[in-house]
């Protein structure tokens, strides 16, 4: 394939992976294509003529390549004379001059772009839910990210929340997950995202006064320290921004102190709690969960019950009732976000439990049953690891409740239509108006969208 024109770029539909760059604008780049590629161009700035002087071959490295003189005469690589079929090494940055002396010939520079073969099979999907600051549900302006729990909000509004928590002299905690931040600093590679994401859809993008107000608000310029995890010399964790000596006083009990037969030596690493924010050591050689297998956040609940550290006011600790086993935990209410937060499809749920003469206790520990048993399709199961988990895992709160919302699905599809209550309307009509014509919601149906069922009337 050869390169044709004045110096301009080829009209191929490919994708350049280089291109050699002229120092006068008069000229245009050359944009190249293919992995061996001959260029046509001038030999002197004021020749018209046009002829092939060299082909570029990519190497397999994708990093660089190697170019051949396919000219009469010599040219100029990187300040070495390359005779006419010689060839030689590339890379991004050379130097090249299209005849054996500087004077009256073109030299162009030699740059690489993105490694258009992997680009062209690397396509990223991002959700625009994910894109949102869960301060202001908008699509992050100026992204920064907490640490160590590494949730991004925009700059403003972490700015004006950390701001509230030197004024009331207390933690500064995550605002999404209430873990205790140490650092916060801005995040280059997520801003470039949620700019592709505006681009892509301008009807996410603030107003121009929003905008003023936000970075009127932005406080975080470079990388910003907290606070550090520091030897207990308080009773309760304090930090005000800008104080150096003032750090998270969250402790560990175990570091400086054996307890339960450890002690943290000063290269143990430490997990911080979802929960409580307190710390306790990695540790892979106890068998006690430290992370809930829904969600992976670290929990100390089970780590200290198993140690049986008591609470106390010189170090934070996690409720033992926050993370513990699916088979030892109660539940009396239906959680809120059963049956996607419908409130209607939960009161229809909840009378149908009533009606049969059961507790939802009684339902929930018949259906975690057959979810051990495997009876149960588990690939709508919204956790992680959802096939690793049994009756006897630990796992957080949020992820119990998300389970229970899951097995109540399954009790509604299996549950025989003439024993929910409501009226033939409300049973026979669904959100997306189609008619349950056999068993209701059977699972054929169920499959569309996990759907539920609502009154054709208005309430």
């Amino acid at each position: 394939m050869a390169e044709i024109g004045e110096c301009s770029a080829s009209n191929s539909s490919q994708e350049s992976w280089a291109k050699l760059i002229p120092p006068y604008k008069i000229y245009a780049d050359i944009e190249i294509n293919s992995n061996e590629t001959v260029i046509f161009s001038e030999t002197k700035s004021t020749s018209v003529e046009k002829h092939e002087w060299c082909k570029i071959t990519r190497n397999p490295d994708l990093n660089s390549a190697t170019l051949q003189n396919r000219s009469s005469n010599a040219i100029i690589v990187d300040e070495t004379l390359v005779q006419k079929d010689d060839t030689t090494f590339i890379k991004c940055g050379s130097e090249i001059v299209s005849g054996p002396v500087r004077d009256g010939h073109l030299s162009y520079k030699f740059e690489m772009l993105s490694d258009s073969r992997i680009c062209k099979g690397l396509k990223i999907s991002v959700d625009v839910e994910h894109a949102k600051c869960s301060v202001c549900l908008n699509i992050w302006h100026d992204v920064v990210t907490a640490a160590p729990c590494f949730h991004n909000f925009c700059n403003g509004c972490f700015s004006e929340w950390l701001k509230r928590s030197q004024e009331k002299h207390t933690s500064v905690l995550c605002p999404q997950c209430r873990a205790v931040v140490q650092f916060v600093g801005r995040n280059h590679y997520l801003l470039n995202i949620a700019e592709d994401i505006l681009r892509a859809d301008s009807s996410l993008q603030r107003s121009i006064e929003e905008i003023a107000i936000l970075d009127s608000c932005s406080l975080i310029q470079s990388n910003l320290v907290i606070g550090s995890v520091k030897k207990r010399n308080k009773k309760r964790p304090h930090s005000v921004l800008g104080q150096e000596s003032s750090g998270l006083e969250l402790p560990c009990p175990q570091c400086g102190t054996e307890y339960a037969g450890f002690r943290c030596n000063p290269n143990t690493v430490h997990l911080q709690c979802h929960g409580c924010g307190g710390m306790m050591p990695s540790r892979f050689d106890t068998g006690i969960p430290q992370h809930c297998l829904g969600c992976d956040r670290a929990f100390c609940g089970a780590y200290w019950q198993a140690h049986r550290l008591q609470r106390s006011d010189s170090y934070t600790t996690c409720n033992p009732e926050t993370f513990k086993p699916i088979s030892g935990r109660t539940i009396s209410r239906i959680p809120q976000l059963t049956h996607e937060n419908n409130q209607h499809e939960q009161d229809i749920t909840g009378r149908c439990i009533s009606q049969m003469g059961k507790t939802l206790q009684d339902v929930i520990s018949e259906w975690i049953v057959r979810f051990n048993n495997r009876e149960i399709d588990r690939t709508r199961l919204p956790l992680n690891h959802a096939e690793m988990i049994t009756e006897e895992t630990h796992i957080c709160n949020e992820c119990y409740e998300k389970l229970v919302g899951f097995l109540l699905y399954w009790f509604r599809i299996s549950t025989p239509k003439y024993l929910l209550p409501g009226d033939a309307t409300e049973r026979e009509n669904c959100w997306y108006g189609y008619a349950c014509r056999t068993q209701h919601h059977n699972e054929d149906h169920a499959r569309k969208r996990n759907h539920v069922c609502r009154p054709t009337h208005s309430r």
